[in-house]
């Protein structure tokens, strides 16, 4: 097993170390940076204003990490997948060297400006510990964060647990937002939290007469009700007061920042117009399905590769837009688990182990692939896939213990002890 996890050169500062994070711990590898035009970002890191903002991005299907962050060190990756793996940097269609053993697919190359500004750190060979290879079992028990603990039978989410162990920032009537039709299992049991498909939709049926009956009915019915149903259904009209005073239809993303156009791009964008309106919100989070690729992955110009650039492209929108905000925002992605190491007959790839995550803000120490890779040979892998060598939730909890101040992460993920990485300040 190598430890790879890239190193600050003592006595730099964060924006001194940015390009220079592609030492290998125990080993030498060249850089070969790719050349890219930053873009120069005045006026950014808006003051701490306390807690972070947690932004959970969830990629339903399985990401398959071998192709989104490329290991292109590792010959035998070229060995498992002849025909679909990512060429190495300096080939056409190659990877984009990232640290002299890692590679960003091309198609995510948006991310290399925030990974090169050092706000945007990658975390490989990670993931749930709980061997299921089911969609709805590996999702279910990475939200409620118990792999292996199903016994426990416990149904709320991570970040229900960590929202109920903490003081809320603002009133607390408004406390997350799942930016889909129904609540993500993680806010599940969580104070202060509705699903909202669309806050700018968040309004009630027909025109200000008949909005105002609309009110007036449930004010009368719910407010003589018992509790719990009182005290909700004055936090979920407190809820449409508050997302209401956003004029999302005329939001202005700053800083050139472009969001995608779809689903993504959307919820990115309301995202970032809350976070800006400072009403309290301390998590969001956003769903992004379809990386179950079976067959016809594509990774170099197919569907993976066209996903990964509207991905991309959503990601560094949003890290141009909230220049101003982002000392007070972390955004984390992952996935339920990775793909098979081999390829398929398909052109695809199964349902495999080990994975990648991404961490996105003014408070991580970015510009470095943190991973102890156990290697693509035959013999180190576990049923013939990537090895998970750092939990995710050590990855999350570090988030909430650093910048969500929250001093009880051992009982928001139970029977685990985190062991930290380095990978938030």
């Amino acid at each position: 097993m190598k430890n790879i996890k890239g190193h600050k050169p003592q006595g730099a500062s964060k924006a001194s170390a940015k390009l220079s994070r592609r030492g290998f711990l125990g080993t030498t590898a060249a850089a070969g940076a790719v050349s890219l035009s930053n873009v120069a970002l005045g006026g950014r890191r808006g003051s701490d204003r306390g807690r972070d903002v947690l932004v959970n991005v969830f990629l339903r299907g399985g990401l398959d990490g071998l192709s989104a962050v490329v290991p292109y060190g590792d010959s035998d990756l070229y060995v498992a997948r002849p025909s679909l793996a990512i060429d190495p940097p300096g080939q056409v269609g190659g990877a984009l060297n990232l640290d002299g053993f890692f590679g960003l697919n091309p198609a995510c190359a948006p991310l290399l400006n925030a990974y090169q500004q050092g706000d945007l750190a990658i975390i490989h060979a990670t993931g749930s510990t709980d061997p299921s290879r089911s969609h709805f079992s590996a999702q279910y028990l990475m939200e409620t964060g118990t792999p292996n603990l199903s016994y426990l039978g416990l149904t709320d989410g991570w970040i229900a647990r960590h929202l109920k162990s903490v003081a809320p920032i603002g009133r607390g009537d408004l406390r997350a937002l799942g930016l889909k039709p129904v609540l993500p299992r993680s806010l599940v049991g969580a104070p202060g939290t509705l699903p909202v498909a669309n806050p700018a939709d968040l309004d009630f049926p027909g025109g200000p007469g008949l909005a105002a009956a609309y009110r007036n009915i449930l004010e009368t019915s719910y407010g003589v009700a018992a509790e719990p149903l009182k005290g909700a259904a004055s936090a979920g009209l407190s809820a449409i007061d508050t997302l209401g005073a956003i004029d999302f239809d005329n939001y202005q993303p700053e800083n050139g920042a472009a969001y995608p156009q779809g689903g993504f791009g959307s919820a990115l964008t309301s995202a970032a117009a809350m976070i800006k309106a400072d009403i309290g919100l301390e998590c969001l989070q956003i769903d992004i399905n379809g990386w179950d690729h079976h067959s016809g992955q594509g990774p170099q110009n197919g569907l993976l590769a066209m996903m990964l650039d509207d991905f991309s492209q959503g990601l560094d929108a949003f890290y141009r837009d909230m220049q101003a905000e982002l000392g007070r925002v972390t955004l984390v992605v992952m996935t339920e688990f990775g793909r098979r190491v081999a390829e398929n007959g398909s052109a695809g790839t199964d349902h495999g182990h080990g994975g990648v995550m991404f961490v996105l803000g003014g408070s991580v120490n970015g510009g470095q692939v943190f991973s102890q890779w156990p290697g693509l040979d035959p013999a180190s892998l576990g049923n013939g896939d990537l090895p998970i060598t750092t939990d995710y939730r050590d990855v999350l909890a570090e988030i909430l213990q650093l910048r969500l101040g929250n001093a009880s992460v051992r009982d928001v993920f139970p029977q685990h002890t985190p062991q930290f990485h380095g990978v938030v300040a």
